[in-house]
Order: C-alpha cells, then structure tokens, then sequence
C-alpha cells in the first residue's frame, strides 16, 4: 500500500464501495478530484481502481498509476488480467466462448446494433476512436466470433476485414 499511499480504510460511498479495502483521496495536476481504491474480488482477485467524477483525469496522471499498478502486479508476482482502458494487447482480457464461467457475449445471437460504420462499433465494444491499434483488433476479433457476426452489415464486416489486414 506505500507505493500507492493508499489509507488502510474502506471507501464507503460509490460503485464498488462494498468490496473496498484501502483507498486515498486526491487531485491531479490539472485538479480533477481522483480516489484511488483497492478493492477485493473472489477469495484471489485485486481490483485497483483510478475513480473521477467530470472532467478526465490528466493522462500523464493516468499513464503513472498505469506504471505503478504493472510494477506491482510484477513485483508481487500477479497475473495481470484486464486494464481498462487497455493501452496494450496484454492489458486486454480475451475470453473464449468455451471457458467455464465466462458470460455470452452482450452482443448476442442476432446483431442488434444501428451501425454500418467501424468507427461507431468501437464505443459499443469498450474502446475509445484513440485506443491503440493493437487493442482494436483484439476486440474486434472478439466481435468477429460472436454468433451475431454473420448478420453484420456487409459494409461493416468487410470495414473489419479491411482494419485487420491494415489496409
């Protein structure tokens, strides 16, 4: 907890606030108001979490915690499962269809969503127009072997072809 300043208490409002074990309270350069908070999932998982209510967070401010939490996951010899919003491809969590305990796709069986553009796909899959390119063809193929798919407008799927073989 000394490399994150964190104090030994729980949060006690906000999402998440349940499982809270240690948070800290501050503000950045730019002076958005942040809470860092360490929560628990499961009988081994750890949660950190970088809350800001309004204004984005500087992304200088962003990128250290983005820092810190990495070295620690390899300094305590964690597993890194997901960062959102990931800036690599090993910050993104790839789930297979066929593993226990792993949900249905939220987009379902049958393609529901109003777009024929990739560019508004992207917020529908968690992922900002910025996000690295990396990052994008990992969610893409994500959406790819989702059983909707197939009924994707043709200008879309072929827009997904197009993105992944770089063109």
């Amino acid at each position: 907890m000394d490399t994150f300043r964190l104090e030994g208490t729980p949060r006690t409002e906000g999402p998440g606030a349940a499982k809270s074990i240690a948070h800290r309270s501050f503000s950045d350069a730019s002076g958005t108001r942040l809470v860092l908070d360490l929560a628990r999932t499961g009988e081994s998982g750890w949660v950190f979490t970088l809350f800001y209510a309004g204004t984005r967070p500087a992304a200088g401010t962003v990128e250290d915690h983005r820092a810190l939490f990495r070295d620690a996951v390899d300094r305590l010899g964690l597993a890194l499962v997901e960062i959102t919003p990931a800036a690599s491809a090993d910050e993104v969590l790839i789930t297979s269809p066929d593993s226990p305990g792993v949900p249905e796709s939220a987009i379902g069986a049958h393609w529901d969503l109003p777009h024929e553009d990739l560019g508004r796909v992207w917020p529908h899959l968690g992922l900002r127009e910025d996000a690295p390119r990396e990052v994008k063809e990992i969610k893409l193929r994500e959406l790819m072997r989702t059983p909707a798919w197939p009924a994707a407008p043709e200008v879309l799927r072929q827009q997904a072809e197009e993105f992944l073989r770089g063109d």
